[in-house]
């Protein structure tokens, strides 16, 4: 025998598709609202960098004119045509790209390297080396700044472009960071390799670098921004501006008492473009690297 429950007096049946819409209401309400917040914090992060665009296009009067306003009231290109008048802007220019680019490539043979010996052959004292690595990541390197400027000015390498790059040509984040990406990478195909009698150079440079291409352009892209923005290193080895890099060059417009923000933003906007173009070239090998070795 079957029983019917019927609603009570003043009780009505729960209609399930209401239910189901309610239900889809709330985690679409929680998207939206985590967009919404995303987006107000990215803007919010790149408020300096939108400032810095358009106060290079703004005239002096606009830029020192209170209250400051973002939207410039006249365009110029006054301070564009400044920035290579007022300093040898190419000549900075170049010294910069084969600063930074130099140290790029250079450092990443050399990191790759040494990470491959960490990661994959066994030598006595391998752990002391890595450890070693580890405490040199540690160290500032205002603490090794003098000495190693002493040391370069013994050997005639100040005031010159070799003696930028020479002391940046590997680094110990670099070496950690593709020995981690080194260990995580499958070691059959060097076991299969070793079996058709490939040498460890074999293995290193035709299987072990095309794997690790997306670390290899992520450390890339560390290296090449780091270098490429530094000012204190070339600030002290440079005592011209003619062997100076972009930073450097560009703090001439800081004055004591005085500071040109139009040539200074004008000049921080050109030397932007190479490392935001490098990102855009390799941005989905970046996001595949850091995930890689496991730096989030």
């Amino acid at each position: 025998m079957t029983v019917t429950a019927f609603p009570a007096a003043g009780e009505t049946l729960a209609d399930p598709t209401i239910d189901r819409s309610r239900r889809a209401r709330g985690p679409r309400a929680a998207t939206w609202l985590l967009a919404i917040t995303t987006i107000l914090i990215g803007l919010l992060m790149l408020l300096p960098i939108i400032w810095m665009v358009f106060t290079a296009f703004k005239p002096e009067v606009d830029i020192v004119s209170y209250p400051p306003t973002l939207w410039p009231r006249e365009l110029t290109l006054e301070h564009f045509v400044d920035v290579w008048e007022r300093i040898p802007f190419a000549r900075l220019y170049v010294n910069t790209i084969i600063f930074a680019g130099g140290v790029t490539i250079i450092s990443l043979l050399l990191d790759s390297m040494a990470a491959y010996a960490l990661a994959r052959l066994p030598f006595k004292g391998r752990g002391v080396v890595f450890v070693g690595i580890l405490l040199l990541l540690m160290l500032p390197f205002q603490v090794t700044l003098i000495p190693l400027y002493d040391m370069l000015n013994g050997l005639g390498l100040t005031n010159t472009l070799p003696g930028l790059i020479i002391p940046r040509m590997t680094n110990a984040f670099g070496i950690f960071f593709l020995t981690q990406f080194f260990l995580s990478l499958p070691k059959d195909l060097e076991e299969a390799a070793r079996v058709d009698g490939a040498s460890e150079w074999r293995i290193y440079w035709g299987i072990i670098m095309p794997l690790a291409r997306p670390a290899l352009l992520t450390l890339g892209l560390f290296h090449f921004q780091y270098n490429w923005n530094d000012l204190l290193w070339p600030l002290v080895m440079s005592s011209s501006v003619e062997t100076s890099t972009l930073p450097a060059g560009l703090a001439l417009f800081m004055g004591q008492h005085v500071v040109e923000y139009g040539l200074l933003m004008a000049g921080s906007l050109l030397a932007l473009l190479p490392v935001v173009i490098f990102f855009l070239l390799i941005q989905r090998s970046f996001v595949a690297g850091i995930a890689t070795t496991g730096l989030k």
